[in-house]
């Protein structure tokens, strides 16, 4: 048995029924994984000391990439391994005048190209000018 329509099928309608479906369920989920309030919103007014504090670590940014050019300081200016310890030396007493006396702490960050060798010589440079001393990594994905 056979019914006829008066509606004929035609390529240009498409149904929109599945889209629908799929929007509903990405705001449904992006509606339960969201933070209700996020810390960032918060309007929270700190309170104001009349003393300047010394901040609790200064640090000094010690890099050597791959081509083996050691860079010093905020400024990155370029240093040779024969004079480091003095540029070192010189930017840790800049560091302690600044900030009361207080020891900074190095923050190394070597290439993983550069031999082992060579990074063992600038980690006891660095270690002989200043105990506090920090190592740059990235960590593993499978930590993340």
């Amino acid at each position: 048995m056979k019914f006829k329509t008066a509606l004929k099928p035609s390529p240009s309608l498409i149904d929109l029924t599945p889209l629908v479906d799929v929007i509903f369920l990405l705001l449904i989920f992006f509606i339960v994984t969201s933070d209700i309030l996020p810390l960032k919103s918060l309007n929270i007014e700190n309170p104001v000391i009349e003393k300047d504090s010394a901040p609790l670590t200064t640090q000094l940014l010690l890099v050597m990439d791959a081509e083996h050019v050691i860079y010093l300081g905020s400024k990155k200016s370029i240093v040779d391994l024969s004079s480091l310890k003095q540029h070192l030396q010189h930017e840790i007493k800049k560091l302690q005048n600044q900030n009361g006396g207080q020891m900074p702490s190095i923050v190394l960050s070597v290439d993983t190209r550069v031999e082992y060798g060579l990074f063992l010589k600038i980690f006891s440079i660095a270690q002989e000018c200043c105990p506090n001393l920090r190592l740059v990594y990235k960590p593993s994905e499978s930590n993340a």
